[in-house]
C-alpha cells in the first residue's frame, strides 16, 4: 500500500506544470453528493498512543443499505489501514488495555451481534462470544483478562434458537427441514408495563438489560446484576474489582427520571443482590467513571427531575466510597457529556454544548476555571485521552463533514489524520455559513446560523427557507450540513435559529419553553425571519419553512399562526397532543411537563395547533416513517386529514418501515426530492409539479 502511495506522489510530480495550474471548478452540491459522504465516528486511541480505531459508513444507494466498517490510523498521521472487511457491518472498536487486541462488535453469518478479536499483530477477526441474544455493548477489564457486557435479557425464541444450533452444529452443511423454513407466526404482544413502547424496539415487555463478567481465559459467561430493571454504562475501577453502572432503582422505574450510580463486585455471583449505591440525587445520574487512584467516580447529573431534559446536564464527582456528590459546573451552566479523568485524578475532560459549538473542556476535581483543549466554532462528537495526555477527537466543521482530528501532549492545534472525505470536498463549492445573533420580539437575544445561496450578490433578495431544529431541547450547530448546503446550491438562503428551548445557552434558556411550545420559541423563529428581510437576503414574498421531529412541530405551529410562507414542509411532526398520548413514547414527560391530559384539559389544547387548523392556508406537505414511535406519523396524518378536509394544498409522505431516524438510502433520497420540489414550485414558483411525477407513487412501488 505504501508503495502505490509512492507511486501516486511520483505520478502527480511529473504531471504538467499547466496541468497544476489548472484546478477543476468547483460544482455546486447535489442530492447523491449526499450519499458519497462517509460518517467518520467514534476514535478510540490505542494505550500507546500510537494509533487511532475509528469507524467509516459507507451508504450505497445501489445496495439500498449502509455499511460500516472499522479503519486505523497512525496518531501521528499518515495512511489509513480498513481492520474489517467489506460485505459486514462492525463496530464499537476497543482496544484491550495491554494494546495486545482490538475488540469490537458485529452480526457476521447472519448471526446475532456478538464480540469479536482482532489481534494486533495481525490475522482474521476471531469470534469471542456466543449468546442467545445480541450484545449492546461492552468495556474491557483493567488487567485485558475480562469483558462486562451489556446483555438484555434473552426471549425464548433465542433460547431455543441457541438449543437448536448447538444440535446443528454437526450438521452444517445439510438443507434446512421443511418444519424449519415454514414461516413462524408471530405472537401477541402482552404488555403490562406504563412505559411500554420505544421508537426502533416497539413494545417493551419486561427483559431487562444487565452487567455480565466474560471470562476471556475460560470463556466463562457470569451475570453479576438483574432484577426488574435497566443497568448500563459500566465503568471498571482501576483495580479491576468492581463496576459502577447506571440504574433506576425505584419501585417503579417508568414513573420517574431516578437513575443512580450503583457499584457491585466484578466477582459477584448472586446477580446483583449486594450493591452499593454511590448517588442519592433525585434527577438523573449517569454516564461514571472512575478515577485513575481510584478515589472518585465522576458522573453526568440532572438536579432537577421536574424539568427533565430542560435542565442542565452537570459534571459531578462523589467518592467512590459513596457519599453526597459535588457539582463541578453549576456555575458554567452548559450541559456536559463523555467524561474522562487525567492520568493525575486531578482534573476531568468532558464534552460541553455551548453557544451553538461542542468543545473539549477541562476542569480540576476541585472545580473552578474550565477550559477548552479544542474549542472553537466546531462540534466535537466523540473523542478518546491517552494516558499520557494525548487526545484523538472526531470533529465536525461547517465546511468539512467529520474526520479525526490528533491534539498532542503539548496542546495546540488539533491536526487532521484522517482525510476519508478530502476528494469530494474538493470538488464542491460550498455556501460557508454565518453565525449571527438578532433580537427576538421583547427584547430576547438569539443566535442563529444563516446561510446564503451559493454566488450570492449582496442587496439580492432571495427565497429563504427557515429550518427550525428538533429537540426542542437541541441546537443547530458549527458542523457540515449537506441539506443545508443542497439548499444553497438550490439557490435559497437557508435560516438555522436557535430559539429559547435550545440547549447551550443555559438553562433558564431552555427551559423557557417548558410547557409553552410555540410561544417563544416561534417569536425568536420569526425574529430570524425579520433580521433576513431587514439585512437586504430574505426575499418577503419567497418565504419556505420545514423541520423534522419537534422542527415538524414547530412547523406546525408557525403556519397556523401566520401566513407569511409560501410553502411548508412538516416531517415527522404532531399537532394534537392528546391523540399521541399513549401512542408514542412520552408519556412520562407529557405528565411530567403538562400533567395529565383529562385533568389538564386546557394546557393541553392550547399547546395543539391542530385547533387553529382552519387557519392555516400555507400549502404543506406532511412527512415520517410508518413505524416511527418517537413522533408517530400519527401526527402528520391528522393535520393532512384536516387540511385535506379543508380543501387545502396538502400531500402526506408515508416512507415504509423506517423509524424516527431513516436508515434506507432511497427513502432519504426520496425526501431530499421532494424538498426541493414542494418548494421550487410553492416558494420560488417555478414551473415544475409539487410532485414530481417519477415520486407521485400512490401503489408503495
Amino acid at each position: 500500500m505504501k508503495r502505490a502511495s509512492h507511486l501516486c506522489l511520483i505520478i502527480t510530480f511529473l504531471a504538467s506544470p499547466l496541468d497544476a495550474q489548472q484546478p477543476a471548478a468547483l460544482r455546486p452540491i447535489t442530492i447523491d453528493d449526499h450519499f458519497q459522504i462517509r460518517e467518520v465516528e467514534g476514535p478510540r486511541l490505542s494505550p500507546d498512543a500510537q494509533w487511532v480505531a475509528y469507524t467509516v459508513r459507507t451508504a450505497s444507494l445501489k445496495e439500498d443499505n449502509s455499511e460500516q466498517r472499522i479503519w486505523m490510523v497512525p496518531f501521528a498521521g499518515g495512511e489509513a489501514v480498513p481492520l474489517t472487511a467489506e460485505g459486514v457491518s462492525s463496530g464499537h472498536p476497543r482496544w484491550s488495555p495491554d494494546g495486545k487486541y482490538l475488540a469490537f462488535l458485529s452480526a457476521r453469518h447472519e448471526g446475532k451481534t456478538q464480540v469479536w478479536l482482532l489481534n494486533r499483530i495481525g490475522g482474521e477477526a476471531q469470534r469471542l462470544t456466543e449468546t442467545p441474544q445480541d450484545v449492546d455493548s461492552f468495556e474491557w477489564s483493567p488487567d485485558s483478562k475480562r469483558l462486562c457486557l451489556i446483555l438484555r435479557d434473552a426471549t425464548t425464541e433465542e433460547l431455543q434458537a441457541a438449543k437448536e444450533k448447538d444440535k446443528e452444529r454437526d450438521k452444517e452443511g445439510e438443507g434446512k427441514s421443511a418444519q424449519e423454513n415454514k414461516p413462524k407466526t408471530q405472537k401477541p404482544w402482552v404488555i403490562d408495563r406504563l412505559q411500554f413502547k420505544v421508537d426502533e424496539v416497539g413494545y417493551l415487555d419486561r427483559r431487562r438489560t444487565h452487567l455480565y463478567i466474560f471470562d476471556l481465559t475460560t470463556k466463562s459467561l457470569t451475570q453479576i446484576t438483574g432484577g426488574d430493571y435497566e443497568d448500563s454504562d459500566p465503568a471498571w475501577s482501576p483495580d479491576g474489582a468492581q463496576l459502577a453502572f447506571t440504574s433506576n432503582r425505584t419501585s417503579d422505574p417508568d414513573r420517574n427520571y431516578n437513575n443512580d450510580i450503583w457499584t457491585v463486585s466484578a466477582d459477584n455471583t448472586d446477580k446483583g443482590a449486594h450493591l452499593k449505591q454511590i448517588t442519592t440525587n433525585p434527577g438523573d445520574d449517569h454516564a461514571s467513571t472512575w478515577s485513575p487512584d481510584g478515589k472518585w467516580i465522576a458522573y453526568v447529573t440532572q438536579t432537577d427531575p421536574k424539568l427533565f431534559e430542560y435542565a442542565t446536564k452537570h459534571l459531578a464527582v462523589s467518592a467512590a466510597t459513596g457519599g453526597e456528590g459535588k457539582i463541578l459546573t453549576r456555575t458554567f451552566d452548559r450541559n456536559v457529556d463523555q467524561i474522562h479523568f487525567a492520568a493525575d485524578s486531578k482534573s476531568l475532560y468532558f464534552i460541553a454544548d455551548d453557544d451553538g459549538t461542542q468543545n473539549v473542556c477541562r476542569i480540576a476535581i476541585t472545580g473552578g476555571e474550565v477550559t477548552r483543549p479544542i474549542g472553537g466554532r466546531a462540534m466535537v462528537y466523540s473523542y478518546s485521552v491517552a494516558k499520557s495526555g494525548e487526545i484523538a477527537a472526531q470533529i465536525d466543521k461547517m465546511e468539512r463533514p467529520s474526520e479525526i482530528y490528533a491534539l498532542p501532549a503539548s496542546g495546540g492545534a488539533p491536526k487532521q489524520i484522517t482525510h476519508t472525505n478530502d476528494a469530494l470536498i474538493a470538488q464542491l463549492k460550498l455556501s460557508p455559513g454565518e453565525y449571527v445573533h438578532f433580537k427576538s420580539k421583547d427584547g430576547t437575544t438569539v443566535s442563529g446560523y444563516l446561510y446564503k445561496p451559493l454566488d450570492y450578490t449582496p442587496g439580492k433578495k432571495v427565497p429563504t427557507l427557515l429550518r427550525p431544529h428538533g429537540g426542542p431541547v437541541w441546537a443547530w450547530y458549527a458542523e457540515f450540513q449537506p441539506d443545508i448546503q443542497l439548499f444553497a446550491a438550490n439557490g435559497y438562503a437557508v435560516l438555522l435559529p436557535n430559539p429559547r428551548g435550545s440547549s447551550g445557552y443555559g438553562q433558564k434558556y431552555s427551559q423557557a419553553i417548558f410547557a409553552d411550545w410555540g410561544n417563544k420559541d416561534y417569536q425568536d423563529d420569526m425574529a430570524f425571519v425579520e433580521y433576513a428581510i431587514d439585512q437586504g437576503i430574505a426575499d418577503p414574498d419567497r418565504l419556505g419553512v420545514g423541520g423534522w421531529s419537534y422542527g415538524g412541530i414547530s412547523t406546525d405551529f408557525i403556519i397556523a399562526q401566520t401566513t407569511r410562507f409560501k410553502a411548508a414542509i412538516s416531517g415527522a411532526g404532531e399537532a394534537l397532543n392528546t391523540a399521541l398520548y399513549g401512542h408514542d413514547q412520552y408519556q412520562k414527560d407529557y405528565e411530567t411537563e403538562l400533567g395529565r391530559p383529562w385533568e389538564n384539559e386546557a394546557l393541553w389544547d392550547k399547546l395543539s395547533p391542530f385547533y387553529k387548523v382552519a387557519k392555516i392556508s400555507t400549502p404543506t406537505l406532511f412527512m415520517g416513517g410508518n413505524i416511527d414511535w418517537n413522533v408517530p406519523i400519527l401526527g402528520g396524518e391528522q393535520m393532512y386529514q384536516a387540511l385535506k378536509s379543508l380543501g387545502r394544498e396538502t400531500e402526506l409522505v408515508v416512507y415504509p418501515d423506517e423509524y424516527h431516524e431513516f436508515k434506507t438510502p432511497s427513502h432519504m433520497k426520496d425526501r431530499l426530492q421532494r424538498y426541493l420540489a414542494w418548494y421550487a414550485h410553492y416558494v420560488k414558483g417555478d414551473a415544475v409539479p409539487a410532485t414530481p411525477p417519477e415520486l407521485g407513487s400512490r401503489s408503495g412501488e
